[in-house]
C-alpha cells in the first residue's frame, strides 16, 4: 500500500469562508483515502463551522500541538491549534487586526511544517491582504510570504482549471510596472518554470505557448516592441535549451488561451496578473443568475520554484457570504487533488 502524503490546509482568514469550506471539503471521505489531511487554524473556528453547516452529527474536530498526533480519520478533523482568535471578537466577514495576524500566522507555520518535513504539501485557503497589513506584515499575497520563508528569489505563480493552465511573468503589481517587468530573463526564467511545472505533473514533453504583451504582439513594432526586444529573444533561449514552444515566436494574448483550452499548449506564459487572470476564471467561476449563487468556484493557484509544494484556492476569503454555510469547496477540493498529485511526483 502507497504511503499517503500528509497535506497542510491553512484555515485562511478567520473571518473569511476558509473553516466553512473546510469542513464541506473535508467530508467526502474520497479525501482521506488519498491523503492525510490537517488544518493550520483554530479549533475554535473549525467548531464553530461544523456546527453552523449543520454536520456536529458527522463531523469532530480535533485539537493537536504536533503533526504526529493527528489521527487522519474521516469523521474526524485534525486541527493544528494555533489559538490565535478570540471568539468573542470575531466576526464573519470583517476585516481586523486579529484575523489578519492569525491568517499570516497560519501560512508562517504550515512553510515551517513543510521545510522540516513533518508535512509533504500545504494547501492555502484565503488571506485578506488588507487584514494582515494591518497586523503589520507588509506582503502583497502568499506568493511574496512563502518565497520569502523559504529564502527563495526565482518563483512564479501557476494558475490552473483542468487542462488550462497559466504562468505570470508578474503577479501584483501595477499595471505599469507589469509592462516594465516584460524582460529576457524573467520571461525565459517563468518558460523554464512553466516546462518544469508540466513535467512535475506527468507530462512528458509539454507544450508551452507564450504570450505577447501587446495587441496582435506589437504588429512588427507598430504597438509596442516588448515582443522584437525582449519576449522573441526569451523564446529563441528557451528553444536552444530544448523547450517545445511550437509556434516558435509570441502568441496575440487575445487567441492564445482559446488555442490553449484547445489542446494547443499544455501551459501558457502570460506577462502579467489578469492577463492569465481572466480567462482561467472565466473557464472556471460560474455564476447561476436564476438562483444567484456560484454554481462553480474552481481553479487552482500553484508556487512554483520554490523548495516545498504549495496550492491555493484560485479565490478571496468570500466576506459577503461567510458564515452563511453557502460557499463553495470546488477550488479547495482542486487544490487539495493538485496537491497530493505534485506530492506524489516529488
Amino acid at each position: 500500500m502507497e504511503k499517503k502524503p500528509i497535506i497542510g490546509i491553512t484555515m485562511g482568514d478567520p473571518s473569511g469562508n476558509g473553516s466553512e469550506i473546510s469542513v464541506k471539503a473535508l467530508s467526502d471521505p474520497a479525501v482521506y483515502e488519498r491523503c492525510k489531511p490537517i488544518i493550520i487554524g483554530d479549533a475554535n473556528c473549525m467548531k464553530n463551522a461544523v456546527e453552523f453547516l449543520g454536520k456536529d452529527n458527522e463531523i469532530r474536530i480535533h485539537a493537536v500541538e504536533n503533526v504526529k498526533d493527528a489521527v487522519f480519520q474521516h469523521g474526524t478533523i485534525d486541527v493544528y491549534d494555533m489559538k490565535l482568535v478570540d471568539m468573542k471578537k470575531h466576526i464573519y466577514g470583517k476585516v481586523s487586526k486579529m484575523c489578519g495576524e492569525a491568517a499570516f500566522q497560519y501560512v508562517v507555520k504550515v512553510i515551517e511544517l513543510a521545510m522540516k518535513n513533518e508535512i509533504d504539501a500545504t494547501v492555502t485557503n484565503a488571506i485578506c491582504k488588507e487584514a494582515i497589513n494591518m497586523a503589520g506584515h507588509h506582503y502583497s499575497g502568499h506568493t511574496e510570504i512563502y518565497a520569502d520563508y523559504t529564502h527563495t528569489g526565482k518563483y512564479t505563480m501557476m494558475l490552473a482549471h483542468g487542462d488550462l493552465r497559466v504562468v505570470h511573468v508578474s503577479t501584483h503589481v501595477s499595471l505599469r510596472q507589469a509592462c516594465e517587468r516584460v524582460k529576457k530573463e524573467r520571461v525565459l526564467e517563468c518558460i523554464r518554470i512553466a516546462n518544469d511545472a508540466c513535467k512535475a505533473i506527468r507530462i512528458k514533453e509539454p507544450k508551452i505557448g507564450v504570450a505577447g504583451l501587446n495587441p496582435h504582439c506589437g504588429e512588427n513594432g507598430m504597438f509596442g516592441t516588448e515582443e522584437i526586444e525582449e519576449i522573441q529573444p526569451a523564446i529563441d533561449a528557451a528553444l536552444e535549451e530544448g523547450i517545445h514552444i511550437p509556434e516558435k515566436k509570441p502568441t496575440p494574448p487575445d487567441s492564445i488561451f482559446s488555442k490553449a483550452i484547445g489542446g494547443w499548449y499544455d501551459i501558457v506564459v502570460a506577462m502579467y496578473h489578469d492577463q492569465g487572470h481572466i480567462p482561467l476564471k472565466v473557464e472556471g467561476f460560474k455564476y447561476n443568475k436564476e438562483q444567484k449563487k456560484w454554481d462553480a468556484v474552481s481553479g487552482v493557484n500553484v508556487t512554483l520554484g520554490i523548495p516545498i509544494i504549495r496550492v491555493s484556492v484560485d479565490h478571496g476569503t468570500g466576506f459577503d457570504l461567510a458564515g452563511t454555510g453557502k460557499c463553495n469547496e470546488l477550488s479547495l477540493v482542486n487544490s487539495i487533488d493538485y496537491a497530493i498529485r505534485l506530492a506524489e511526483n516529488k
